[in-house]
């Protein structure tokens, strides 16, 4: 199975710390300079670039002297903070040589939970690509001990290439891509199973986290977004743009699903952080998957405070995730009707996912 050849105009690249930072000894000017090169031929294509880097923390390890990723928050902050401008100054100069303009956009998963917000952020990519600039995207470090903590860049690209209705993304790192048992490439995935999530582990670097099972998470969202996904090695010669003129040629491509999410429930499903949880039961379950709405009598279980029009995860009586949705009610009109009748949807069909 391949991708029909196609034009990709507007691309998503993902470089993960691991490619640019090496070994605790800073940034690879070359690395970016290359990156910068490849962007402009793209750009001479008529083709629009959005750049999520990771870095910053790496980089400010560099700066301050640190060899071992910092475990106090306040430090892994500081890093950021120190690492940010050194990782801007290096890409602005390198795109600057090329006649390029580039913007600084950090984002945290508040501006993804929140829809006006994301329509914000979403509007201000898409007027940067407007104005002729290569947006460089990174989590917000400084003040999200989210991405700290999961360290989830990953995510945030395939976030970004359904926010801005991207039609390709390229994640770069030091690996060719996904490898199975025998260490052979897996050249095209079009499902992720069980088999396919054995083949990822987590990285053992010091000076980032996630690896390749965050990087096929993300692959899952770009999928369910009709957008084509590829993992590749990033040191290789002009990867960029040959994962441009043909995605399944170059590391792993994952295929974008038939069926895919329109954007508003790409972003039940993916875009917001659940603020809560329910558990139902095995009749609420079935009539979710028949694409029937969630009824208080169904409902056994209520975890978190969320309020009325926030997206909660539900979870089957195993305590498996099945569904997504905006819920009618709050965790507190909630637990005062679950499991008996009441006259209000608790999640409208029409704003529930199934995962």
């Amino acid at each position: 199975m391949k991708l029909s050849q196609k034009n990709y105009n507007r691309v998503v690249i993902k470089i993960g710390s691991s490619l640019l930072c090496r070994k605790s000894k800073g940034i690879d000017p070359l690395l970016v300079e290359n990156v910068a090169a490849q962007v402009l031929a793209l750009r001479k294509e008529g083709k629009e670039v959005i750049l999520v880097s990771s870095g910053a923390i790496a980089l400010g390890m560099s700066v301050l002297g640190l060899t071992d990723r910092p475990k106090e928050l306040s430090y892994l902050q500081a890093a950021a903070a120190v690492g940010q401008s050194e990782l801007m100054k290096f890409y602005r100069q390198a795109f600057e040589k090329k006649g390029l303009t580039c913007a600084q956009v950090l984002l945290t998963w508040d501006d993804f939970s929140g829809r006006k917000r994301y329509l914000n952020a979403k509007n201000t990519i898409l007027t940067l690509l407007k104005l002729g600039c290569i947006p460089i995207i990174n989590e917000n470090d400084t003040v999200s001990t989210e991405e700290i903590k999961f360290g989830d860049n990953d995510r945030l690209s395939a976030l970004v290439a359904a926010l801005a209705g991207a039609d390709l993304l390229v994640m770069l790192s030091d690996v060719d891509g996904l490898l199975d048992k025998e260490k052979k490439l897996v050249r095209i995935v079009a499902e992720i199973d069980h088999q396919i999530k054995s083949f990822a582990c987590p990285t053992d670097k010091k000076t980032c986290v996630g690896g390749m099972i965050t990087k096929i998470e993300a692959a899952k969202i770009a999928m369910h977004s009709g957008i084509p996904c590829v993992i590749a090695n990033g040191a290789c010669e002009n990867i960029i743009i040959s994962a441009t003129e043909n995605p399944s040629s170059s590391g792993t491509l994952f295929v974008p699903n038939k069926g895919f999410l329109q954007a508003r429930k790409r972003w039940i499903a993916f875009g917001s952080k659940p603020k809560g949880k329910i558990i139902v039961d095995d009749g609420a379950k079935a009539a979710l998957l028949n694409k029937k709405s969630l009824l208080s009598v169904g409902v056994v279980g209520v975890e978190g405070n969320f309020e009325n029009g926030e997206v909660i995860a539900v979870l089957d009586s195993s305590k498996n995730e099945i569904a997504r949705g905006k819920s009618g009610l709050s965790s507190q009109q909630l637990n005062k009707v679950k499991g008996g009748r009441f006259d209000k949807e608790v999640i409208h069909r029409d704003n529930i996912v199934i995962i």
